[in-house]
């Protein structure tokens, strides 16, 4: 398995936007929208955490009427404790004054929410 400063910044944002509710599962069009990753970015990071172990897929059981079914996404145990490595690794990196990169002012800081200004 490798280690958390092998992950590149946009498989961290998919680590972040999992870890936020680990053990629910989460479709791709949320996770694109939280992360900001497109298509061509998202599906290839979610198989190869998949194929790491840190991430399990499955179908959508129950699809919505006239829309065909998803895959759904969550943490693994080796992948929480990984998404938490990387993650405390990645926060004791920011220079000091300077938020996150998830949190930056006019960012997704998730589920459609924007950082504050502050002033």
């Amino acid at each position: 398995m490798k280690s958390h400063r092998e992950f590149s910044p946009q498989t961290l944002s998919v680590l972040a936007a999992l870890f936020q509710e680990p053990s629910r599962w989460q479709h791709g069009y949320a996770l694109a929208s939280q992360t900001g990753l497109t298509s061509g970015t998202l599906y290839p990071i979610l198989i190869r955490l998949a194929d790491r172990g840190l991430v399990e897929a499955r179908w959508q059981e129950e699809p919505q009427p006239r829309r065909p079914r998803r895959h759904l996404y969550r943490l693994t145990a080796d992948g929480l404790a990984s998404a938490t490595g990387a993650l405390a690794a990645r926060a004791g990196r920011q220079p000091a004054g300077r938020p996150a990169a998830a949190t930056r002012v006019g960012q997704p800081i998730g589920r459609g929410a924007v950082a504050p200004a502050v002033r």
